[in-house]
């Protein structure tokens, strides 16, 4: 397996990730699925160096992505980025997370970031080791800040300076 920037052609297998975990988790507080029109497009307004997308190509085949994304738009925020990682669920427990993870926080220290944002849903126990694993520690809770699937979920927002 390795971890390498994502390219167009990997958009449909990212977007396929993305959308499984819309329809059937709180991990992404959003009820709409995305269009491979979609994800091309969000590829394409990105930042490469800045705001990257990898994937975890496993022989050829697309297994997990994540990326940097803005904070704020707002100049003040400029240092600070927002780390998202999703593993296909079969794929989960064998070290891609923590592969992407790595390579995602030397990229942003590459490019200059400061403070590394991520929010994740109370009930996201996995993802929360993860991120502890590397340092983040938790920096607040919005409690019932959200709603997906009938009721009200918490996101903790957890930071890592870098």
């Amino acid at each position: 397996m390795t971890i390498r920037p994502a390219f167009p052609d990997d958009m449909a297998a990212v977007n396929e990730i993305r959308n499984y975990f819309v329809r059937t988790s709180t991990a992404i507080y959003t009820e709409q699925e995305t269009t491979l029109e979609e994800r091309l497009e969000w590829l394409r307004d990105r930042d490469p160096v800045l705001h990257p997308v990898m994937v975890a190509d496993d022989d050829g085949k697309v297994i997990g992505w994540a990326s940097l994304s803005p904070y704020s738009e707002k100049c003040g925020y400029r240092s600070t980025v927002e780390v998202s990682i999703y593993v296909m669920p079969q794929c989960q427990g064998r070290g891609i997370g923590k592969a992407m993870m790595a390579d995602l926080l030397e990229w942003a220290r590459a490019a200059g970031a400061h403070c590394v944002i991520a929010r994740i849903d109370s009930n996201g126990g996995p993802s929360i080791r993860l991120h502890e694993s590397f340092g983040f520690t938790e920096a607040g809770r919005l409690r019932e800040a959200g709603r997906k699937f009938d009721r009200w979920l918490t996101v903790i927002y957890m930071q890592k300076l870098l």
